[in-house]
């Protein structure tokens, strides 16, 4: 049996999503039938009219599982167990479902006062199966996963032996575990880059996976100026490494690179698709003076513009010229990342997040500009942004909820859930704090959100996302903080019911 959708190159048969299963006998008929003009079209009425028949049933998250895997102490080092949020630290190998965590070592000196943990789900609940006792880091260790039964875990272990207040050289590696038996010391696969780069503690790396064709690339920062990035093929070779260079900020006072941070990545074939945040410390001068006056702080930094970039073939063909997706430069706004899916026909989707400014520097340098909160999401195809649209928005003149941390859930069938953190007050005055879950539709069209029935929402949270190798599911799987519980990580596991489904 194989799925209609996949048949044609339309795409409005493409992206329909219904789950309709045909007969392989029946698919040579619909193949010969793909120039006929007039049946392609009946089809694809017919495929539309199912897809508005599944969009009707509603959502019915069930909640299954609900608990807590590891409590944590602030390392007081700028990381934390979720710092990682480009990642993941959750991902499932067929019936194998693995946790990283991070554990602050007893009376050791910040930076690198750090080391990882892997957790395995049991049938009674996680256990700690592996504690890294010889290394020490500042960040959390993210993860990637093969439906082989093979486990990988980034790592950044400093080089230094004692104190290091300040940092100090790192060695990334690439650690694999077997899922059957992850107990068993891990085989370091060591990875190789170009020349010989000058890692630090600071890597702001990102990890991802095509768990179908066994492949790994993986990024990790240098200072202000770039990206080494570097690719593990099938074979097990680390066969192509490179440099992915920072758009350039021409337009401020001093021209310089803008780093660009917490990215969402993604390998499918060989191509790769980059989206991230700027991270660099305030550009313009007048700002950055009035903000010091305000806060007494010598640095500030500046998370307000979004970048894309991409290669058809990492191993080939060089990443194409950034795409400024949005902006709030003008206002001092925010911008943060949340997920990035590549669907079947190329098409890439995006999520972020959005403050249109910064309402202490309104009054003096921009005192027209109205302030907004917005979950935003975008379909973008060879570099160009074909659709746009707010999911969520909160405005001055109507206040709303304002959400955060959203991610992509994507089923089997290419479904494409959205699942996100709201927060504040109703139209009714009503606090609220939840999680909710949409379906985004192939018109671009969204259902209307649902509530996830939580004892705890989760305030932030990674997913076993395609991004690192776990499979499409119906199934929600998170690792995160919730609301209310401190500094403990919990997991969750909601089944993502529709009329259809049942």
């Amino acid at each position: 049996m194989v799925s209609i959708t996949h048949l044609w190159p339309d795409s409005a048969i493409r992206n329909t999503r219904t789950p309709a299963k045909v007969p392989n006998a029946v698919c040579e008929w619909l193949k010969r039938c793909q120039k006929n003009e007039i049946l392609k079209t009946l089809l694809a009425i017919f495929l539309v009219g199912c897809d508005l028949l599944t969009r009707a049933a509603e959502l019915s998250p069930v909640v299954e599982i609900e608990e807590e895997v590891y409590a944590f102490t602030n390392a007081n080092n700028g990381a934390g167990p979720m710092w990682c949020h480009g990642s993941t630290c959750l991902v499932r190998s067929g019936k194998h479902l693995f946790a990283s965590g991070i554990e602050t070592v007893p009376d050791a000196k910040p930076l690198n006062n750090c080391r990882w943990m892997l957790f395995e789900r049991k049938t009674n609940g996680w256990e700690q199966v592996y504690l890294d006792i010889d290394g020490r880091t500042r960040e959390p260790a993210p993860m990637a996963a093969f439906a082989d039964g093979r486990i990988f875990l980034s790592v950044n272990p400093t080089r230094g032996k004692g104190p290091e207040p300040s940092g100090g050289p790192a060695r990334p590696d690439v650690l694999q575990f077997k899922a059957a038996n992850p107990k068993s010391p891990p085989q370091s696969l060591t990875p190789l880059w170009q020349d010989d780069p000058k890692f630090a503690e600071h890597s702001y790396r990102s990890f991802a996976a095509d768990g179908a064709a066994g492949e790994l690339i993986l990024f990790q920062n240098i200072g202000y100026t770039h990206a080494e990035w570097t690719f593990r093929d099938r074979d097990g070779k680390w066969s192509a490494q490179g440099r992915l260079k920072w758009p350039w900020g021409a337009e401020y006072d001093t021209p310089e690179p803008i780093r660009v941070c917490y990215p969402n990545v993604t390998i499918q074939n060989r191509a790769v698709h980059f989206f991230g945040v700027s991270d660099i410390l305030e550009p313009y001068r007048a700002w950055r003076d009035f903000k010091r006056e305000l806060t007494g702080q010598q640095w500030d930094y500046d998370f307000r513009r979004l970048f894309y970039t991409w290669t058809p073939d990492v191993t080939k063909i060089p990443f194409a010229e950034w795409v400024e997706i949005a902006s709030r430069d003008k206002t001092c706004g925010w911008l943060s990342p949340g997920d990035l899916f590549l669907a079947p026909n190329g098409d890439v989707h995006l999520l972020w997040t959005e403050r249109a400014l910064d309402e202490r520097l309104r009054p003096k340098f921009f005192p027209d500009a109205r302030q907004s909160h917005t979950l935003n999401y975008a379909v973008v195809r060879q570099g160009k942004v074909l659709r746009r649209l707010a999911l969520l928005e909160s405005t001055e003149e109507k206040p709303g909820l304002i959400a955060s941390v959203p991610r992509f859930q994507v089923s089997p069938e290419h479904r494409l859930f959205v699942v996100y953190y709201a927060a504040g007050k109703d139209e009714t005055g009503k606090a609220i704090s939840e999680n909710r879950v949409s379906q985004i539709d192939f018109d671009g069209s969204v259902t209307a959100p649902i509530r996830i029935p939580f004892k705890q929402p989760f305030t932030i949270f990674f997913t076993t996302t395609v991004r690192a190798g776990s499979p499409p599911s119906q199934t929600l799987e998170m690792l995160g903080q919730r609301a209310g519980n401190g500094n403990t990580i919990s997991y969750a596991r909601v089944r993502l019911d529709t009329g259809t489904a049942r």
